[in-house]
């Protein structure tokens, strides 16, 4: 062969690898992309575990890949600056929303602000004030708060009245820095015994309180437990609702494994132009890389609408 033959064919093979390389390259980056949800479902860490590890820089990779746009952490508060710097950078660069983390302790056996005590009180709002750089740090708007056990010794209304108190005051503290605090009402299946439960009373302390830093997490798994009705509850309560969490029931795992018709759901939820986030606060169905392709399908599956 000649050598202007020989380097001739030796271009184009390379240049075919070159190609193919990219191609292939280009090829899993559309698959992971070609579908792009309407709405900001976020996932948490661990829940994509079997593909990318423990890393949770890795894992917010992969959520980008898999075209989520949004992540939510309870335990966010808890992590070291180094790493929450470290995946606040990742998101921003990913185009990562970052939503709720976990405020404050939660007191899951015992009242703290259904009964008025001013040092629990004060210690709940040290922890709010203290919320308020993890919030800049990893560019969160949202952080949850549940005001706790009920108090048995103390009438409801009484009750209701030292909550209040306690959130307007927090409102003060978020207020200023652009910052929500969203109520979160739990089941009494998987909580018994905690002072807020109902979608109804988070909507008659957000409109107590009367601050843009006191709003509701409607947690649909928890509201189809303690009141159903979902859709004209969320109707009701539109303009107090920031922050829907999600999880079927029963079980508690991705939509579609349970009774609850998601797809419906988040079509009505969409067409009210909700542009926040949507937690997956739930398990997996089917364990390994198998239930994480199949989590990641059932969003698909009920995202088309």
């Amino acid at each position: 062969m000649k050598r202007r033959q020989f380097i001739q064919q030796g271009t184009v093979l390379g240049s075919s690898a070159i190609v193919g390389s990219n191609l292939n390259t280009f090829a899993k980056h559309e698959s992971s992309q070609a579908f792009e949800f309407q709405l900001k479902y976020a996932p948490h860490l661990g829940m994509f575990k079997h593909h990318v590890g423990d890393d949770p820089v890795d894992q917010l990779n992969f959520m980008a890949d898999m075209g989520f746009t949004a992540f939510e952490d309870n335990g966010m508060k808890k992590r070291e600056i180094a790493t929450q710097e470290a995946m606040a950078k990742t998101m921003a660069d990913r185009g990562l929303d970052m939503g709720v983390f976990v405020a404050h302790e939660i007191y899951w056996k015992e009242p703290n602000l259904a009964n008025g005590d001013e040092s629990l009180r004060q210690k709940f709002l040290d922890d709010i004030r203290s919320s308020v750089d993890v919030a800049k740090r990893v560019n969160a708007t949202w952080m949850t708060v549940v005001p706790g056990h009920v108090d048995l010794k103390k009438n409801m209304g009484f009750q209701t009245a030292h909550v209040m108190e306690t959130l307007k005051r927090a409102s003060d503290i978020l207020e200023p820095h652009g910052l929500v605090m969203v109520l979160e009402p739990l089941n009494f299946y998987n909580h018994p015994g905690m002072f807020l439960t109902e979608v109804p009373q988070s909507y008659a302390l957000c409109k107590g309180v009367d601050s843009p830093a006191c709003k509701i997490l409607f947690d649909i798994y928890h509201q189809q437990i303690t009141e159903g009705n979902i859709i004209p509850n969320i109707d009701a309560a539109w303009d107090e609702v920031a922050y829907f969490q999600i999880g079927d029931n029963p079980g508690r795992k991705e939509p579609t494994t349970g009774e609850i018709n998601y797809k419906n759901i988040f079509k009505h939820i969409h067409s009210k132009g909700f542009d926040g986030i949507l937690g997956m606060e739930h398990g997996i169905f089917n364990p390994g890389k198998e239930g994480e392709e199949a989590l990641i399908a059932a969003y698909k599956s009920v995202d088309m609408f």
